[in-house]
């Protein structure tokens, strides 16, 4: 009884000795306007020495109550302030669109695996707003609310 005991304690003490993956939980907001699309988060196959890695791996792990996701697959270079700049990159990007005519809160939480294994728990709470009618012109932030990447 005493060795099933003491050979409990250990396979017990070895699993909490065992290092975790790193995992980290952000939580931030974003704006949307009603019906159209914006995009949450783009994660490019980057690796942390800038070497091209396997692709990220995107995971819904709480959907929107008042709107849809979509990920799509795309090429971009890098931008200046990015911490491989001007680099070619393959990318998956996550975008957000509500129900049309809905105005309010949404939230939305997303797991992302980068191209070095490190996994980040995105918590994204979003404000629907009207959108404007008769916008004859796109403006320059209308980019980042198209599906395009």
């Amino acid at each position: 009884m005493l060795l099933v005991r003491s050979a409990a304690f250990l396979a017990a003490g070895i699993l909490l000795a065992t290092p975790a993956l790193a995992q980290t939980t952000v939580t931030r907001s974003e704006t949307a306007t009603s019906g159209k699309s914006v995009r949450l988060a783009i994660v490019p196959n980057l690796k942390k020495d800038c070497s091209t890695g396997p692709m990220p791996e995107i995971r819904v792990s709480g959907a929107p109550k008042s709107g849809s996701l979509i990920t799509k697959v795309g090429k971009i270079k890098t931008p200046a302030k990015y911490r491989c700049p001007g680099k070619e990159a393959a990318v998956q990007a996550v975008f957000y669109q509500s129900k049309d005519g809905f105005t309010g809160s949404d939230e939305v939480t997303v797991d992302v695996k980068d191209s070095d294994g490190n996994v980040q728990t995105q918590n994204i709470k979003i404000t629907v707003g009207a959108g404007k009618p008769d916008a004859a012109k796109p403006d320059a932030a209308s980019k980042k609310d198209a599906t395009e990447l």
